[in-house]
């Protein structure tokens, strides 16, 4: 295992695959107060450092609900990160949405149930404001990006993130639809919360790999896997691209989370 020999400050959390855009870049583990976080890969991009986090483990193992998300979003702060940007798999819930498009959600809602969703569970209590729940200046350039690439990518989408590891009942998918998500997974969240909790920037493009239980008649691991292929090498693209256009200094209200959210 490598040390670290200097901070990063962007990241891309994703599945496995990513660190082959990372030549000789050796594991990096990371210890935690949340325990044993997936091991990192550090590369560069256009000059600059970048951590590569797989969050189901390098050979994807690790289901979503047993994901250690605390411990895989403190490891990444603690060697420096201040932008994440963030892949994620997902059903299509909205009926103009199909496999393969790409989606950057602008909101999320929340139906975990088991997952630690917060590093602030002691005093001093501690309330983050997620009104904009996603990094504003990460979406704006991967929706820019995505458009100078010429990839077909939907700007606005409300995430839905669900305990899994099952997939959803048609019931579940109608429910959603009723309360206006758009796409449906099961790894969006905690995620964007808890690095917002860190002052994190944290964003995702999101990939449609199947329509939401009934919306089509079966629903299967191996679909997911094979779109995955299929788009892998665009949204490796948009992600490459938009992190050569990421500044380092933030002008977005994540930098300040923090501010005026304790009570003291």
């Amino acid at each position: 295992m490598k040390t670290l020999e200097k901070k990063v400050e962007f990241a891309i959390i994703g599945g496995t695959g990513f660190e082959r855009l990372f030549k000789n870049a050796e594991p990096l583990l990371v210890g935690t107060p949340f325990g044993i976080a997936a091991a990192i890969s550090i590369g560069e991009i256009d000059g600059k450092t970048v951590a590569f986090l797989p969050r189901h483990g390098p050979d994807h193992s690790i289901p979503p609900h047993k994901i250690n998300y605390r411990a895989n979003i403190y490891s990444l702060h603690k060697i420096g990160v201040k932008r994440i940007s963030a892949t994620n798999a997902v059903g299509a819930i909205n009926p103009d949405f199909k496999p393969g498009d790409m989606v950057i959600p602008h909101d999320f809602v929340d139906f975990t149930r088991l997952r630690c969703t917060t590093f602030y569970n002691e005093a001093p209590v501690t309330h983050i404001d997620v009104s904009q729940p996603y990094c504003p200046e990460i979406r704006r350039l991967l929706i820019e990006t995505a458009e100078k690439l010429g990839l077909a990518v939907w700007d606005k989408a409300v995430l839905v993130s669900t305990e899994g590891p099952r997939y959803e009942t048609p019931a579940e998918i109608e429910v959603f639809r009723r309360l206006g998500c758009d796409i449906v997974g099961m790894t969006g969240l905690p995620e964007a919360v808890l690095a917002r909790e860190l002052e994190i920037c944290y964003a995702s493009v999101c990939y449609v790999s199947n329509m939401a239980a009934g919306r089509q008649e079966r629903l299967t691991a191996q679909e997911v896997s094979e779109v995955s292929k299929r788009v892998s090498p665009k949204l490796e693209q948009l992600l490459i691209e938009t992190i050569k256009r990421l500044p380092y200094e933030r002008n977005c209200p994540c930098a300040h989370a923090l501010k005026d959210a304790r009570f003291r």
